[in-house]
């Protein structure tokens, strides 16, 4: 198997072309708030289906907002691998586009997380749907924290380890495992380039099977499950592409 954290050198396609922040709620607005004067000559778009929502965000902070589905439309757009995601919805955005695109051309399945990875990830949570959440820190973190290498901002304590890494070791028969990092914008925000998605496409879409797929930042982490197989279509035209 390739290497499992496609993203574990900082991107060189920085700054970022273009930023997309994925709602306007409360950590959308830190998003917007944080990074537009961070990347004054970015474009900066915010995205939410409250379309006044997103508007008053945008004209707040001085950047471009989009009316619609930040999940769906994000899922289904081609953007250049230089453009820079913020997730700011309550869901695991970096599974749902790999979901998405590999449902395009392949009998993809949607799977809980094994039980026996809890022991295996810091203070793990489950949602009803088998999501796997981790974390190393037994606090609120504040959310301007700078995720500094080497210690806690809140503790000031040695950090006990990367959760990317974390993640990226665990082992589970008939499972693969990948992680998708969430790199620091700005201070409490973090997200990650198109071409990070499109290397953990690239991995997953390579061989048939099971895969448990993390995104995650020095603390704190999400995972999902999944097992694809090739579809009739997907067989006839060879492996398909993000595209």
């Amino acid at each position: 198997m390739p290497d499992n954290n496609p993203s574990s050198a900082f991107p060189d396609i920085f700054p970022p072309r273009e930023i997309r922040i994925l709602g306007a709620g409360r950590f959308g607005r830190i998003a917007a708030a944080r990074l537009q004067p961070r990347f004054p000559t970015t474009p900066i778009f915010i995205t939410d289906r409250d379309s006044r929502k997103a508007a008053e965000t945008a004209t707040e902070f001085g950047i471009l907002s989009e009316a619609g589905d930040a999940v769906e439309d994000f899922c289904n757009a081609r953007l250049p691998e230089d453009t820079w995601v913020v997730p700011a919805v309550p869901v695991h955005l970096g599974f749902e586009w790999l979901f998405t695109r590999l449902s395009r051309s392949r009998a993809a399945e949607r799977l809980a997380v094994p039980g026996e990875v809890d022991a295996m990830v810091p203070n793990p949570i489950r949602s009803p749907s088998g999501t796997l959440y981790a974390s190393y820190a037994t606090f609120i973190c504040p959310d301007h924290c700078k995720e500094p290498e080497a210690i806690c901002t809140h503790t000031g304590k040695a950090r006990s380890g990367n959760l990317f890494e974390t993640f990226g070791r665990i082992r589970l028969p008939e499972f693969e495992v990948a992680v998708l990092r969430s790199w620091q914008l700005a201070p409490g925000v973090g997200g990650y380039p198109v071409r990070s998605l499109n290397a953990l496409f690239s991995l997953i879409s390579s061989v048939q099977g099971r895969y448990l797929v993390a995104t995650s930042c020095r603390c704190h982490g999400v995972m999902d499950g999944l097992r694809w197989r090739e579809g009739a279509e997907d067989r006839l035209r060879g492996n398909g592409s993000p595209a």
